[in-house]
């Protein structure tokens, strides 16, 4: 695992100008190439908002905390799944796009945006478990030649899977936290868990129509992203299906099965059959 740790010379350095920004974009080329083409905008308007919100202290104050939680979880998955992580890892200030995500490769890099993270260290944990839990994943499957080509990779159900998968490696990972913090990597969480708990059936029946009759990029905004959730008033209950149908296989077939499931030839088919059978 190699650390690529931006924001010292981002502090160092700062200045509250777009000119400022677009230097230290640049000086990172390949980290900000990912975050720019798939989870943030890079206008200057955009610059403009980041500057007005951006604040120092908390940026150094996640800063100073992250780096023993990721090397902290790290060390968890290795004891916990016989695991390393041969990837890099990149601490950014982002603007305000996404908080953390993996790169689009097989065995993933993944990103932090420190400006979008909540300094707490349950917190950190989760989304640091959560993150750490897509690589885990893909390394697991890839130790079992999974044939990679063969994935569904633009299909919902698989964006369920794996999300479902990460969630069951963050509390395997770090499985102390209150439960709501494995899905929204802080403490505002509880509400929304309540809600998807208390209307699961009729969550899990508005995605089945959706699936049936929505674009890909429809559903992943609204059942998948932040700026969704028209359909019930929270977004992100993509996430929740994901888990309730990743805890199904490990109940079917056991954690290791349900792992590389997805290397089945008809795993579309079976998560089909998941989502239209009732609760």
């Amino acid at each position: 695992m190699k650390m690529i740790d931006t924001i010292p010379f981002f502090m160092r350095s700062y200045q509250p100008s777009p000119d400022f920004l677009r230097s230290y974009y640049d000086k990172y080329p390949e980290v900000f190439k990912e975050y720019f083409a798939y989870h943030c905008k890079n206008t200057e308007e955009r610059q403009l908002q980041s500057i007005a919100k951006y604040s120092l202290t908390a940026i150094y104050d996640v800063h100073g905390k992250i780096i023993p939680v990721i090397e902290e979880v790290a060390d968890k998955y290795s004891a916990v799944y016989q695991v390393s992580f041969p990837i890099d890892v990149n601490l950014i200030v982002g603007g305000f796009g996404s908080n953390a995500f993996t790169h689009r490769m097989i065995i993933p890099n993944i990103t932090f945006a420190l400006e979008k993270l909540s300094p707490g260290n349950d917190h950190l944990k989760a989304i640091v478990a959560h993150e750490f839990g897509h690589a885990c994943h893909s390394i697991i499957s890839n130790d079992t030649h999974i044939v990679w080509s063969n994935i569904r990779w633009e299909n919902p159900l698989t964006w369920l899977y794996q999300e479902g998968a990460a969630t069951h490696f963050s509390r395997m990972a770090e499985p102390c936290l209150n439960h709501s913090v494995y899905f929204s990597f802080d403490d505002e969480g509880d509400e929304w868990l309540e809600f998807a708990v208390s209307n699961q059936h009729d969550i899990k029946l508005e995605f089945a129509e959706d699936y049936a009759s929505k674009t890909a990029d429809a559903i992943f905004l609204e059942w998948f992203s932040i700026r969704g959730g028209e359909r019930f008033g929270y977004s992100r209950l993509g996430y929740y299906l994901g888990d309730m149908f990743f805890q199904s296989l490990v109940e079917r077939m056991g954690e290791r099965p349900a792992i590389t499931a997805w290397k089945r030839p008809d795993f579309i088919d079976f998560a089909e059959i998941w989502m239209e059978r009732g609760l």
